[in-house]
């Protein structure tokens, strides 16, 4: 799951506001640090993210690595290259490279703690952490946030051009509507291809009865033939070009989308949907935890946390983010739904290994 940046949406919002934020104005510097950046000049850093996951200086937005080396004269190798919550978790297995930090989503760290892989996070060097808002802490992945700090937080929802699809739909099933054949797009990684069919047919999506997954699979090989293609990062360009009708994805990201294509609409379906927290890791591979505690901190420090909130379209769990008047996505009801609009979710847990296997083995089946 590859995360995209919003800043075309962050920045044309926020002209037309007339209130540009901090992470339009500067480049690598930050004026307001209430922590203490100072005794590990020098020292190196190693960090895995996302692709495109942290505001990194284009489009005059703050580049946060940059900053952080100016602030604390750390040296950093930013690592961006991973393109899945499974890459992360093979690059931390292999032992190849000592990883500082790393930021994967609930679910792996889930599995990452019980494997051992991650160290605990001592928070009384992170004074920062007091803006983490109350309702992303003591979850199911860290019940007793002793592991991970909160990045950002999505939802998936499903995209639909209103010039070609007819009404106002609101369920799953707009992925199956045989009347759009060949425009419709799916996922092409399983889990989040898996829930599609699990929550339209109302099933746990963390279940472990394989007669359950079975049904799921023969739902989504029902789907097959209306498909033009099952897709990630390619979705962009074909909701963005009207190449396509329909399409599951994340709902910060559909911002983007919509500021190139105003005919691209949104809903989060009736049946439910999956959200999702991605965190900052120390695994037990690094060899500056200082650093990597100090890194922590600078990414909650306020005009930090703003900046990357501008940044990518995905809501924020710092308190500072979402109570500052000059967020520019601060009442967007897609990123924040009031409690009348807001969706029946679940998380994704990690599933027994047996259970993981038997999917992945169904999905072989579906994609081939």
């Amino acid at each position: 799951m590859k995360k995209i940046v919003c800043v075309i949406v962050a920045c044309a919002m926020l002209i037309a506001l007339a209130a540009l934020p901090v992470s339009c104005k500067r480049n690598d510097t930050v004026a307001n640090l209430e922590g203490d950046y100072t005794g590990l000049e020098g020292t190196s850093l190693y960090i895995v993210n996302w692709g495109e996951y942290i505001s990194d200086g284009s489009e005059g937005t703050l580049d946060i690595i940059k900053a952080f080396e100016k602030t604390t004269g750390i040296n950093v190798t930013y690592d961006d290259s991973t393109p899945s919550n499974e890459a992360m978790y093979a690059k931390l297995k292999s032992g190849a490279v000592a990883v500082d930090i790393v930021i994967p989503s609930d679910y792996m760290i889930q599995r990452m703690i019980k494997e051992d892989m991650l160290q605990k996070i001592d928070t009384s060097k992170i004074p920062n952490y007091k803006y983490i808002l109350d309702e992303y802490k003591n979850l199911y992945f860290d019940p007793q946030n002793e592991y991970s700090v909160p990045y950002n937080v999505g939802m998936v929802g499903v995209i639909y051009n209103k010039t070609m699809v007819e009404g106002t739909p609101d369920s799953w099933n707009l992925l199956w509507d045989s009347k759009y054949t060949n425009n419709i797009l799916s996922f092409s990684n399983p889990r989040d291809a898996f829930a599609t069919a699990q929550f339209l047919l109302g099933q746990d999506v963390n279940n472990t009865d394989k007669a359950l997954w079975d049904a799921a699979a023969e739902k989504l090989k029902e789907q097959t033939p209306v498909l033009q293609s099952r897709v990630m990062d390619e979705v962009f360009n074909k909701m963005e070009g009207g190449n396509a009708a329909v399409a599951p994805y994340y709902a910060g990201d559909y911002l983007l989308m919509k500021s190139i294509n105003d005919d691209l609409e949104f809903f989060y379906p009736k049946e439910g949907t999956n959200i999702f927290v991605d965190s900052m890791c120390i695994p037990k591979s690094a060899r500056n935890y200082e650093a990597a505690l100090m890194f922590i901190n600078f990414m909650l420090e306020n005009e930090v946390a703003l900046a990357n909130a501008e940044y990518l379209c995905y809501a924020s769990a710092h308190s500072g983010v979402v109570n500052n008047p000059d967020y520019s996505f601060k009442d967007n009801e897609i990123l924040y739904p009031d409690s009348e609009h807001k969706p029946k979710t679940q998380y994704f847990y990690d599933l027994d290994p047996e259970i993981r296997s038997y999917y992945e083995k169904l999905w072989e089946g579906i994609v081939r």
